[in-house]
């Protein structure tokens, strides 16, 4: 082996690396965020997990970019992702549940550990992509869902509604549009995800108690992006039968 070639190796490896270290440097803003909610400071707690959101977003594409995989084969970046985004779309999010004030302590811990069961055994399922690259059944994003009741703050009944109804449809044979991978009406979908983003953010400028507008823009935005896929999935149903 020549001393260019082993040179050429180490870069690849280098390269490979420092994409593997940007995606496990979720697992550090998830500990960041883990400081907040212990401080019961939520808006700094969502806005770690926000930045965590940010990195899971461009480190795959980023991996696919570089071929990861091709300059360091030992390693799996999709395991480290699935540590980072376990901790920051689920378990976080569970104990923001469990401690953030929405009904009994006992509930609360209940409904903290249907969410980190059920999400566990989802991210088991071999089969939660579709062939159009939805996602089947609830995609367990509860970073999203937790973000949204502590922004609108429903009642107890309509939070322990909506965490048990969400379990139920992770195992359920229903789509969720991936907003970049599935391609039908995807700039229309890109769309209410930018404008989502831009939703949570001015909601977390306001410390989560944003003006009347910014509800409605963030509700409106989170409705498209929970039932869209749903909608393509009956439609896509309807004309395979007509």
């Amino acid at each position: 082996m020549t001393e260019l070639t082993l040179v050429h190796r180490h870069q690849n490896a280098l390269i490979a690396l420092a994409v593997h270290a940007f995606t496990a440097s979720g697992i550090v803003l998830a500990m960041l965020a883990a400081y907040a909610a212990y401080s019961w400071n939520w808006p700094q707690f969502f806005g770690w997990l926000g930045v965590a959101l940010f990195v899971d977003g461009v480190d795959g594409p980023i991996a696919r970019k570089v071929g990861v995989e091709r300059r360091l084969p030992s390693f799996s970046g999709a395991s480290v992702d699935f540590v980072v985004d376990y901790v920051t779309y689920v378990f976080l999010p569970a104990f923001a549940v469990a401690t953030g004030g929405f009904t009994s302590t006992p509930v609360a811990l209940a409904l903290a550990g249907l969410i980190v069961f059920t999400s566990a055994m989802y991210y088991g399922d071999t089969r939660m992509k579709m062939k159009n690259n939805a996602f089947r059944g609830f995609p367990v994003v509860w970073n999203g869902v937790v973000f949204i009741l502590f922004v609108f703050r429903p009642s107890a009944e309509v939070v322990i509604g909506t965490t048990i109804a969400l379990s139920i449809l992770t195992f359920a044979p229903i789509a969720f549009v991936h907003p970049v991978r599935v391609e039908k009406w995807r700039p229309v979908t890109l769309a209410f995800t930018l404008a989502w983003f831009i939703f949570a953010g001015a909601a977390l400028y306001f410390e989560l108690s944003p003006p009347l507008g910014v509800l409605i823009g963030l509700g409106l935005t989170s409705a498209y992006l929970s039932l869209v896929g749903l909608v393509q999935q009956v439609l896509a149903r309807f004309s395979e039968e007509n």
